[in-house]
């Protein structure tokens, strides 16, 4: 039996904005709307679509996830416990927390996609994981239905990593997640320089969360392309993380080479500076290419296809390689 045509464009539900299509869409708005589903092992679950890459229509069924909801709970000394649907916003989340006086993920702020990638990537920026946060995953187990509650130490988070991603990949839908988050006094974060320098130039001496917030939003906005405007999936690589004598022996030879400490053993190096080193920032292929301001942002400049996309990543994965025989890992999940 032939396949359907597709009948159902997914170009609004990825940030790439690429016009494939589906023939079945399903919009998850509430938990019971789970038993819509004619077979959720077989499913392909969107969130924000900020982290995928589809290189071809999807001949089954698509779900949306739009399940609402943020209840806040009360703990003692001054910690609050948030446990949000996954199908909420992430910025829009790290805003209400910011403006109910909650500390935490301010530092996160202005990440695309929704709550419900968030645990599932590990997601992180300017010195904060999630796993620094999490309380809780709530998640279904595709095959039997069942719902179970994940602890922080059962998720096995790793960087941009989780047991989502590797063991139970594709096993289970995340419907909730918990974090815990401080009221005043804040333990602010702002070791990282950028927000450093961007609170000195703004005169703010004694910033607050919602400071922090505002320096990550301006320095994000400086530096990276908006989807609405540049279709694109953030950073598309992870930073590749190696051993202190490899780095050291690059050092001989790449004496600009930048890395950052992970262990006494490992330190990782910044994706964006390898690329960079190669020539491949701002480089422009047909409709594609890797972003002018940030080489490890693939975009597309309208009209790409997504093996366009995928062929310019592996490119650079073989370049990179070449050069300095690190392997490159992507940290969008690409569909074909």
């Amino acid at each position: 039996m032939s396949q359907k045509e597709p009948s159902f464009s997914l170009k609004n539900y990825n940030t790439f904005g690429l016009d494939y299509g589906c023939n079945q869409l399903i919009y998850l708005k509430d938990i019971r709307d789970f038993n819509k589903i004619s077979d959720p092992t077989q499913a392909f679950f969107i969130g924000g679509g900020s982290n995928i890459l589809l290189t071809d229509h999807i001949q089954r069924e698509v779900v949306i996830n739009q399940l609402k909801g943020i209840e806040i709970r009360e703990l003692d000394s001054g910690q609050v416990e948030l446990e949000v649907s996954s199908g909420e916003n992430w910025h829009e989340l790290v805003m209400f927390a910011v403006e109910k006086g909650l500390g935490g993920i301010e530092n996160l702020s202005l990440i695309p996609g929704s709550v419900g990638a968030a645990p599932m990537q590990n997601i992180g920026a300017y010195g904060v994981e999630i796993k620094d946060v999490l309380s809780f995953v709530e998640a279904i187990e595709l095959s039997s239905g069942q719902s179970r509650r994940f602890s922080p130490e059962e998720c096995e988070f790793g960087y941009r990593e989780s047991i989502f991603k590797r063991r139970f990949k594709g096993q289970f839908f995340i419907s909730k997640v918990g974090f815990i988050l401080k009221r005043e006094p804040h333990e602010l974060n702002t070791s990282y320089g950028d927000i450093e320098q961007w609170l000195q130039a703004a005169g703010i001496s004694e910033p607050g969360i919602a400071d922090v917030s505002n320096a990550v939003i301006a320095i994000r906005k400086s530096k990276l392309p908006d989807p609405n405007q540049l279709g694109n999936a953030g950073s598309f690589f992870k930073n590749p993380i190696i051993a202190v004598d490899y780095f050291q022996r690059l050092q001989k030879q790449f004496p600009s080479i930048r890395s950052y400490p992970v262990s006494e053993t490992e330190v990782k190096i910044p994706a964006g500076w390898l690329i960079e080193s190669l020539g491949w920032k701002g480089k422009r292929f047909g409709q594609c290419g890797s972003h002018e301001k940030q080489a490890l942002v693939l975009v597309n400049y309208g009209g790409a296809s997504g093996s366009e996309i995928l062929d310019l990543s592996e490119n650079i994965q073989a370049d990179v390689w070449d050069h300095y025989k690190i392997k490159l890992e992507t940290e969008v999940n690409i569909i074909q």
